[in-house]
């Protein structure tokens, strides 16, 4: 029995395990000669960065996907986006329930811990809710962008249509416009398009948002008041980091477009650095000012529980909510008329903390061993441990350690740092005994 309990995994080393082990499958399949255009074995680094952008839904690629995988090569993709999307743990129920197992209490706390639910209560039910709004969202978004794509490149555009329609609803930011418009070169020809854009625009905050969200906006409909406190943060916030830098680039970054295409743009640029890793806009004509606001707007990234990555806006809320509880003399931090726990403050901190340092050391190390522009180098990781996919046209000609780190970061972002912290340690572990207080002065 001992020896049983010993080895018995918890569930944040599952999910650390899963995540790991599907990388590890999609990179020795994008390895294989049916998987690149020409027939020839792709490198192990290459294909284990592209599967690990994939399953960490991040975006980053050395090759344009168009042009160097194969359809074989790009279903591929796709199924690892799709399951990065979903979680691991919730394809792996999706299976267990469809065959018609009994789902356990171990499975159901896994589970909780995967798409950040409350507690363990109705997680089934919740699972199917998740699965059916998954498939159902990137449909509605596949119908509405096919007859665009069909127009322009006939039957290929049902595939361009799906696979789209995936990529932006898991935030995924893969695209495969590379043979119609050029390597690596996004959706740069839709950025007037509005049908394409908006539809884009659109599965991208929907899946961002968080299932917990989608749950409360379908039960409760226009009742906000009604909603978890948790969801009226993420709307809040989200709304916010939309309005304010799509502001910002309206008025500083593209006034030489037309008003119509500017509006799009700018919506487009503000949205999609949360975790998207589209765009319609060459990113390197952007100022140091927008480069920066992007870089933020990529650490903060989506909600929890959700297909995007990112410090996650609620972190972002709670930090800020601390930050006036000290202004006001508060014993606690306050949101939306409620308390905020100690322990959820801490966590914060620590997820900013982790997320700041690895984005700041891999992006020094990256700028001495490649000998490019901090900042250039600053944005990568941010695109990387984001989970985001923008890039400022480096990451084809990076070096071998260059990529490690980044897969490093994509893999910590998707999985999240408290996840590996709490996966390494074996569990989220009480303390018991406590040391004396002592005081030290800050500020």
């Amino acid at each position: 029995m001992e020896v049983k309990k010993k080895f018995k995994l918890s569930s944040f080393q599952i999910i650390l395990l899963g995540f790991a082990a599907v990388i590890l499958i999609g990179a020795f399949l994008l390895c294989l000669p049916i998987s690149s255009k020409s027939s020839e074995w792709t490198s192990f680094i290459d294909s284990l960065f592209t599967s690990t952008s994939a399953v960490c839904v991040t975006g980053l690629v050395v090759f344009d996907t168009a042009t160097h995988w194969t359809i074989f090569g790009q279903i591929i993709i796709l199924i690892l986006i799709q399951i990065g999307g979903m979680g691991i743990v919730t394809v792996a129920i999706s299976f267990a329930l469809l065959s018609g197992k009994k789902i356990g209490l171990f499975s159901r706390g896994t589970m909780k811990e995967a798409i950040s639910a409350p507690s363990v209560g109705g997680i089934v039910r919740l699972v199917g809710f998740i699965i059916k709004g998954i498939f159902v969202i990137e449909l509605i978004g596949t119908l509405i962008m096919l007859p665009v794509f069909c127009k322009d490149y006939g039957v290929e555009g049902i595939w361009m249509a799906i696979f789209h329609s995936v990529s932006a609803f898991c935030n995924a930011g893969f695209d495969i416009m590379g043979t119609k418009s050029g390597d690596f070169s996004s959706l740069t020809n839709y950025s007037a398009q509005p049908i394409i854009s908006i539809t884009i625009m659109l599965l991208i905050v929907i899946g961002g948002i968080g299932f917990l969200v989608w749950e409360d906006v379908c039960k409760h409909k226009w009742r906000v008041k009604k909603y978890r406190t948790q969801s009226k943060v993420v709307l809040l916030v989200t709304g916010l980091l939309i309005l304010f830098p799509s502001v910002y680039f309206f008025f500083f970054e593209f006034t030489t477009l037309p008003i119509g295409e500017r509006i799009l743009v700018s919506l487009f640029q503000a949205i999609t650095p949360r975790t998207a890793g589209f765009n319609t806009a060459n990113l390197t004509a952007i100022s140091g000012t927008g480069v920066l606001l992007m870089i933020i707007l990529m650490l903060i990234g989506g909600s929890p529980g959700s297909t995007a990555g990112g410090m996650k806006t609620t972190t972002v809320a709670v930090l800020f909510s601390s930050a006036i509880s000290v202004f006001k003399k508060k014993d606690n931090a306050e949101l939306m008329k409620r308390r905020i726990d100690d322990d959820t403050v801490k966590n914060a901190i620590t997820i900013f903390l982790m997320y700041v340092t690895l984005f700041v050391f891999g992006g020094m190390i990256m700028s001495s061993i490649e000998g490019l522009p901090i900042m250039t180098c600053l944005f990568e990781t941010a695109s990387a441990i984001g989970t985001v996919g923008l890039t400022l046209g480096i990451t084809p000609s990076l070096g071998i350690i260059s990529k490690i780190i980044l897969i490093i970061l994509m893999f910590f972002g998707r999985v999240g740092g408290l996840t590996l912290i709490y996966a390494a340690l074996g569990g989220n572990k009480k303390q018991v005994s406590k040391l004396p207080v002592d005081n030290i002065t800050v500020g």
